[in-house]
Order: C-alpha cells, then structure tokens, then sequence
C-alpha cells in the first residue's frame, strides 16, 4: 500500500510517498505556492499520480501535546483534501519534524537557499517514517 505524507505549510509544501510495499520513502518532492486552492489541486494531482491509498498529514501540536495555534487550520485543510479524494486524511503528530528536518541537513551541509528548497519534503519525509514504524506496531492498521 503506498501511503503519501504531507507537511502542509503557508509557502511550501513538503510530499513523501512510500514505496508500494508502504515500508520505506521512496518519492520527495515540494509543492512551492502560497495559494491553498492550488496546494490542494497539486496535492489531489500527486496522490492520483502516485497511487496513495492512504493520506498522512503534519499536525501541529505543542511539546505538552495540546493543539498549537495553527490546529484549526490545519484541521480545515485536512477536511477538504479528504472532500476532494473521496478519502481519509489521517492527522499525524509532527512535533520537533522541521527542527529534526533542519539537523538532518545541516549535518550533510545542506545551507541557505538549497535548504529551504528541501526541509519540507524531508520533514515530509520523517512524518511518513514515524507512520511507517507507528503501522508496523499497529498491524490491524494496515487494512
């Protein structure tokens, strides 16, 4: 089952697609747009081109685990990507994803604007890899 992650923002976008066997990231790329009509067309693009079977996004959360400021916005997004594929929408914690996305770069020299063109799909990226172990865990989840 290939699963699809998103790391929705205000100006970009991060996407990670699994492999079929939903095991590994096997697809990365960033939806760069400040327009919410079009991040949702490209996203309901990706999904069909990719042949997602089951839709993860970023959620945001505080460190004590309440619902950050961007929550509701968040939720709304979520609502109508789910409306537009006919859907779930799976939110999924991404507490410390972007800092963790920052370290992963920094440490392979990835600086400047060459970073900001890439922490998104890799926070993406560790969003998909915390649902991949989270299902591994949660076999019944699978179906």
């Amino acid at each position: 089952m290939k699963i699809l992650a998103i790391d929705y923002g205000d100006a970009r976008t991060g996407v990670a697609v699994s492999d079929l066997t939903g095991s590994i990231v096997g697809f990365t790329t960033v939806i760069h747009s400040w327009n919410r009509e079009k991040t949702l067309a490209e996203l309901v693009r990706l999904v069909r081109e990719q042949g997602a079977q089951r839709i993860v996004m970023g959620f945001p959360r505080n460190m004590d685990g309440s619902e950050g400021p961007r929550a509701e916005l968040y939720r709304a997004f979520a609502a109508d990507l789910e409306a537009a594929l006919t859907m779930p929408v799976r939110l999924w914690d991404e507490r410390r994803t972007t800092v963790e996305a920052h370290n992963i770069l920094s440490e392979t020299g990835y600086h400047g604007k060459k970073r900001k063109n890439t922490v998104d799909a890799v926070a993406a990226s560790l969003i998909l890899e915390g649902y991949l172990s989270w299902l591994r865990l949660h076999p019944e989840e699978q179906i």
